[in-house]
């Protein structure tokens, strides 16, 4: 019997959640050419801001070309990426 497969899902901030699977990069927004990745983004309708109006710490890019913008720190996300991981070797 084939057992359905639920996708490792890892919270960005206030209950907000992305496919571990689906994430290419998380990388820190201060820099020139993450600010033109976010506005380019936000020009072609795939940015998806997650930080319920506060700042934003980091930038999640997704294989399906969507920019993800949360208000934790790319570490504090890594984190949890990585517990999620270990849960699943176990």
């Amino acid at each position: 019997m084939k057992k359905d497969r639920v996708p490792a899902l890892v919270n960005i901030g206030f209950g907000n959640v992305v496919s571990v699977s689906r994430v290419i990069a998380i990388v820190t927004p201060g820099s020139a050419p993450m600010k033109r990745l976010r506005d380019e983004a936000r020009k072609r309708g795939k940015l998806v801001d997650a930080t319920e109006g506060r700042r934003t710490r980091s930038i999640i890019v997704t294989d399906s070309d969507h920019v993800i913008l949360s208000a934790l720190q790319p570490e504090t996300i890594t984190q949890r990426f990585g517990g999620e991981n270990q849960d699943e070797r176990v």
